[in-house]
């Protein structure tokens, strides 16, 4: 099981970015797909998830109408669109599946770092 984040990069308030997470040695219809970030001196936090099969997602009241997650099947990847990026986004964002019927997050990527200044 392999989960490869990338897209992080620098970016100015209020510009956008897409992170993407390539899946590979499990299925997204039995596992759902998160995103987590820790910025620097700060514990991780839940960015947002969805769901395995419905595909339905939920999001941290933080990024909330700016951030989106979906997915490409084909691909076997999850994407992460953030828009109206404020400094207090900069961190390092992981990717991370847990599997239908487990409480866990069991894989975890890398993470990729996002900064946002101008």
């Amino acid at each position: 099981v392999q989960l490869q984040a990338s897209g992080g990069g620098l970016v100015q308030p209020g510009g956008s970015l897409r992170l993407s997470c390539a899946v590979s040695g499990l299925s997204l219809d039995y596992h759902a797909l998160g995103w987590f970030r820790q910025a620097p001196g700060k514990e991780r936090e839940g960015v947002g998830c969805m769901s395995s099969s419905a595909g339905s997602t939920a999001y941290a009241d933080a990024v909330k109408g700016r951030f989106i997650i979906s997915r490409d099947y084909a691909k076997n990847t999850v994407y992460l669109q953030m828009n109206g990026l404020k400094p207090e986004d900069t961190a390092v964002y992981y990717c991370a599946a847990r599997e239908v019927g487990v409480r866990e997050w069991g894989y975890w990527g890398q993470g990729t770092l996002v900064t946002v200044s101008s």
